[in-house]
């Protein structure tokens, strides 16, 4: 009966849960923009976990500089997490490599007003000596994670442009 074209066909047994996972993207771990990503959350978490460890509740310019770093690394973790895990395929009507372009260059922007802030309000003269070496050291830090950003927005436009393709390429590729 097993071979019948009417049959119900049955499974016997638990379904195999490594299905219901989503698939890791490492290709996407390999790819500059995923190296970027992982080394801009990575800068982010030291500029916050930096800023956070000194008295920076006294001065109204490191809260900016929280700001900043504490909600950029918050999206740029859900970014990876969304490339990560392949989510970007089930939301496909999105444009992906334009709002990865878009958020980098904003996180840029955001990032060199940080970091500015970050180094005017130094004093070297700090009554707490360990606040000043912390201080500096995110500075430093804002500016790695800035380069870094800024790197990622050169990366995600040439994504969005279509990474070495030409007009007669896209062309033919558009209409079929």
């Amino acid at each position: 009966m097993a071979g019948l074209p009417g049959a119900a066909r049955t499974r016997s047994g638990s379904p195999d849960p490594a299905a219901a996972l989503p698939a890791l993207d490492g290709a996407f771990l390999c790819s500059p923009l995923g190296g970027l990503m992982v080394a801009q959350a990575v800068l982010g978490l030291l500029v916050w976990a930096l800023i956070a460890d000194t008295t920076y509740h006294l001065h109204a310019a490191y809260s900016w500089v929280m700001f900043v770093s504490i909600f950029l690394w918050i999206v740029t973790v859900l970014f990876f997490m969304t490339y990560l895990l392949q989510l970007q395929l089930k939301f496909y009507v999105i444009p992906w490599p334009l709002v990865l372009m878009i958020f980098n260059a904003a996180a840029t922007i955001l990032y060199v007003t940080a970091f500015v802030t970050c180094a005017a309000a130094v004093q070297p003269t700090s009554w707490r000596q360990w606040d000043y070496n912390r201080r500096a050291a995110a500075s430093f830090f804002a500016c790695v994670t800035m380069i870094a950003y800024g790197a990622s927005t050169f990366f995600s436009f040439r994504a969005w442009k279509g990474l070495g393709s030409n007009a007669a390429t896209s062309q033919v590729t558009d209409h079929m």
